[in-house]
């Protein structure tokens, strides 16, 4: 069994709707803090994580609710 697996934050498929939700429940996220390039999805979401100063467990639940 595999211990370090890194397990994806869950983004769905519609991250323009995701990224609406989240700006209402955290107003201080920016477009640029939001914005999905392909290839960096991972990046751009250790660094909104970072920003609102959550845990990666506490980040998935947030984006899992939306």
């Amino acid at each position: 069994m595999e211990q370090n697996k890194v397990i994806p934050t869950p983004v769905k498929t519609n991250w323009v709707d995701q990224k609406k939700k989240l700006k209402e429940q955290f107003p201080t996220l920016t477009d640029a803090d939001l914005n999905f390039e392909e290839g960096k999805r991972d990046e751009m979401l250790k660094k909104v994580q970072a920003k609102l100063g959550k845990t990666k467990t506490e980040f998935d639940a947030i984006i899992s609710r939306l």
